[in-house]
């Protein structure tokens, strides 16, 4: 089975017959024919305008005022994260256009068919925690909407387990519509994308313009100084800050490849990347910043939550319209971001049993299982700890990745063989210890100092707590040195190992 180069250097498998019989195969995860990648830059910044313009996002940049941050300082956090990120997403993304391979089975390639399960369902867990984020605040922005139209009888209605049963209702209704699309299949989440991306920002505009008139224009705002100032007070917040902003595309980072296999070209994915990621985030951030140092402006406190702040204004109008874009655009970026990867990462650990769709449903289940309602109470459990701690372990496998793809592959590898249990990618019963240890070493020395919210106040591991402030920096680059460093006996035999495709 000899796989042929196409235009835009794209690798196309072909007939693959011969893989059917592989319990690692199953025709999600098998390589997108050449003639099938036909997704175009607006495609990825489509893409991008759909992820990033959310209630989280917002979230996450109004939460830095929150935690004390002026406009100018939550800016610049923001801004430097993203651009930061961009950089292994876009080598992650490479393979992904070249192979027409989603990531789990981009992963194989240095973790073993079977490790790449390690990898793969690491990032499906997490999905599945924003999935249930995402959903809890799109049913919370659906209790606001119904609550304005429909009076004080659903927002005072009986409190069962901590919440308005109106709110789990709300909560259930949004989990619900969103299965149904993800049961659809990829290209039923691609047209929603495409439909919903010129729409997302018109929730965001709305309360940013109310807020901005009632507090009588960016005046006030502007001149708000934030409580920390520029001393050490900004820059003890600022580097777990920055860690965060990173973190919260890191799982993205990681799994890019399952979006990228659709690509025409390289270049229409990267262009569609770069247009789209920084910008939609730079607006999305301006928008959330502006709102909430208003919000601060006119009710006296920081609210971070824009359903919360929304469920504020004396306008019902303004108030429904408004949420009901940010619904529209939740809906959006969970199916985008959260469910598309560990319906991949489900299906790659038993791909004869589990296909796209019920990857899905296994996402959407796990999602509700975590109590995301709880993750999502507070900006320091939200930033430091939920964000922080996986961002150290999602950096760890991206630094794996980009030095097994591009240092030691030097982005050349054997299609058929990452399905075959005969290739070379089977190493020892199908894992990779230099992948294992590599990503263990990063993983310990980012996320191995976790302090402050569950975490005890001096770190899990005492002496490693000044480097969790930098956790996802150091995961990456702690995995990347080591996995090139464990690798340096097989770059002695590359020619004898490996052959170009």
């Amino acid at each position: 089975m000899e796989p042929t180069t196409r235009e835009h250097s794209r690798v196309d498998l072909g007939d693959v017959r011969a893989l059917r019989g592989s319990r690692f195969f199953n025709d999600e995860l098998a390589p997108v024919p050449v003639e099938k990648r036909t997704w175009t830059t607006y495609n990825y910044f489509a893409l991008w305008m759909g992820m990033a313009h959310n209630i989280p996002s917002y979230a996450l940049a109004a939460s830095l005022i929150a935690l004390g941050m002026n406009w100018l300082q939550a800016l610049i956090t923001i801004t430097i994260g993203n651009l930061i990120v961009l950089a292994p997403m876009l080598l992650n993304s490479h393979a992904g256009t070249k192979y027409g391979i989603p990531f789990p089975v981009f992963a194989r390639a240095f973790y073993g068919l079977r490790g790449a399960n390690l990898a793969a369902l690491l990032r499906a867990f997490i999905a599945c925690g924003w999935f249930g984020i995402q959903t809890w605040v799109g049913g919370e922005a659906i209790y606001v909407i119904v609550g304005r139209l429909a009076g004080s009888g659903w927002r005072d209605s009986a409190v069962i387990a901590g919440q308005h049963w109106t709110m789990w209702l709300s909560f259930a209704v949004f989990w619900l519509v969103q299965m149904l699309i993800i049961w659809r299949g990829m290209e039923a989440v691609r047209k929603f994308e495409n439909w919903t991306a010129p729409l997302v920002s018109v929730g965001f505009l709305i309360l940013l313009g109310y807020v901005l008139v009632k507090a009588g224009g960016l005046g006030p705002i502007l001149h708000d100084s934030g409580k920390l100032g520029w001393g050490p007070g900004f820059w003890k917040v600022f580097a777990p800050s920055l860690m965060a902003m990173i973190a919260f595309w890191s799982t993205l980072s990681l799994n890019m490849p399952d979006f990228t296999r659709f690509g025409g070209s390289q270049r229409k994915q990267m262009r569609g990347q770069v247009l789209g990621l920084p910008t939609t985030m730079t607006f999305i951030a301006v928008v959330a910043i502006l709102t909430t140092s208003g919000g601060h402006v006119l009710y006296g406190q920081d609210i971070w939550d824009p359903a919360q702040l929304a469920d504020k204004f004396s306008s019902p109008v303004v108030v429904v319209v408004a949420l009901i874009a940010l619904v529209l655009a939740t809906i959006s970026a969970n199916l985008a971001a959260n469910v598309v990867s560990p319906s991949y990462d489900f299906s790659n650990a038993f791909p004869k049993r589990i296909t796209f769709a019920l990857g899905g449903l296994i996402t959407g289940v796990i999602g509700i299982l975590i109590q995301p309602w709880r993750l999502y109470s507070d900006p320091d459990i939200y930033i430091f700890a939920w964000l922080g701690f996986y961002g150290g372990l999602l950096g760890a496998v991206a630094g794996v990745l980009v030095a097994g793809y591009w240092v030691v592959k030097r982005t050349r590898l054997k299609l058929a063989d990452l399905y075959l249990p005969s290739g070379q990618y089977w190493f020892t019963a199908g894992w990779h210890w230099r992948a294992l240890v590599a990503t263990l070493i990063g993983a310990v020395l980012a996320v191995g100092g976790a302090y402050g919210g569950p975490f005890p106040a001096d770190g899990l591991i005492p002496f490693l707590k000044p480097l969790y402030d930098y956790n996802w920096a150091v995961g990456f680059v702690g995995a990347f040195l080591a996995y090139i460093l464990f690798s340096l006996p097989l770059n002695a035999h590359r020619n004898e190992e490996e052959t170009s495709v």
